[in-house]
């Protein structure tokens, strides 16, 4: 029932609203100008403006053309094949490269990636373990891994993300799960974790944030506890050091590392995306001026324990490491002089 709200309700209105505000643009530019100059940030109500704009034509657009492709498979028929997946996954591809190109000129931002290059894993399926802070970080992830790495990713998120149309349509045609994190369902979970991560191929590339949900300290403490009254005071204290991260949970890591026995483990950490969750956050803190980077660490498979407590050990250790990380990397603002863009 609720998909059926999803598709039928909210994709159509997000198509008439796109539609309405191309129309209305002029009172919108108008609005955004007179606010500019007593709002804090260059230009910034009109800058974020456009940003939404762009993104809400980029959805338009996507929704149209996903229901003409459903169309074209047979009204869903062969959907699941293997040529529809692929014109998915370029649609998507195609479809970032647009809006992080048009943000990264109007936010003035600059993204930059330290670690492995792209080739470091030729031939090989790798899992993908990323810090969680915001819907920001997930698609600036997946953006990287299908422009820069060639990478198709399978990709775990929350539910509530389904709540955008497009990422609700695109992400039940490709390999994908929406999860509820629910310690009372963790099993059930780690079942279709399983089910997603078998069969990984040399251009594949598994997803997965290990948090859980966006950091907040709220989130932050409510982990901390959850560690405490599973009598794991070791790993609560350890938790407690780590300011900017949540203690991950490792059930769904260990499901996908045992259903993917010859992939390599890449961590992921970034700055400048964070708490980007709801509008006013959006509204307070998008970075804007800025150079973000993401760094990424690639463990050989090799080098992974083999036992489940060992392996849990392991894990936190790499969480602390990436706190530390974050902790040194704050978002740094650009000055005009020292912007270049880089592709």
């Amino acid at each position: 029932m609720i998909r059926l709200l999803r598709r039928l309700v909210i994709a159509p209105a997000v198509v008439a609203l796109t539609g309405l505000l191309w129309v209305t643009l002029p009172l919108w530019v108008i609005g955004a100008a007179a606010l500019s100059p007593v709002v804090p940030g260059r230009l910034r109500p009109l800058r974020i403006l456009w940003v939404a704009i762009v993104y809400l034509t980029c959805e338009a657009v996507l929704l149209v053309v996903l229901f003409g492709l459903w169309l074209a498979s047979g009204c869903g028929w062969r959907l699941r094949s293997a040529y529809f997946e692929g014109i998915h996954y370029d649609l998507v591809q195609g479809t970032m490269w647009v809006f992080f190109r048009e943000a990264r000129r109007v936010l003035r931002l600059r993204i930059e990636t330290e670690g492995p290059a792209p080739d470091a894993h030729p031939g090989r399926p790798i899992l993908v373990c990323c810090r969680h802070a915001g819907p920001g970080d997930s698609f600036v992830l997946i953006h990287t891994l299908m422009a820069w790495y060639a990478r198709e990713p399978r990709v775990v998120l929350k539910d509530t993300l389904a709540w955008d149309p497009a990422i609700d349509v695109i992400l039940n045609r490709v390999p994908a799960r929406f999860i509820t994190p629910n310690p009372a369902e963790g099993e059930r979970l780690e079942e279709q974790i399983t089910a997603l991560a078998t069969g990984l191929d040399e251009n594949d590339a598994f997803v997965i944030f290990p948090e859980g949900g966006n950091f907040t300290p709220q989130r932050r403490q409510r982990a901390i506890e959850r560690l405490r009254r599973l009598g794991m005071e070791r790993m609560a204290a350890r938790a407690e050091r780590m300011i900017h991260v949540v203690a991950p949970r490792p059930g769904g890591f260990l499901a996908a590392l045992d259903a993917a026995p010859d992939a390599d483990v890449v961590l992921v950490a970034h700055t400048g995306l964070d708490h980007l969750v709801t509008v006013g956050d959006i509204w307070r803190e998008l970075p804007m001026d800025k150079r973000i980077v993401m760094r990424w660490w690639q463990v050989p498979r090799a080098e992974i324990p083999a036992g489940r407590e060992e392996r849990i050990d392991w894990l936190f250790g790499w969480w602390e490491r990436i706190d530390s990380w974050i902790q040194q990397n704050r978002p740094e603002e650009l000055t005009p002089g020292r912007f270049r863009r880089r592709r």
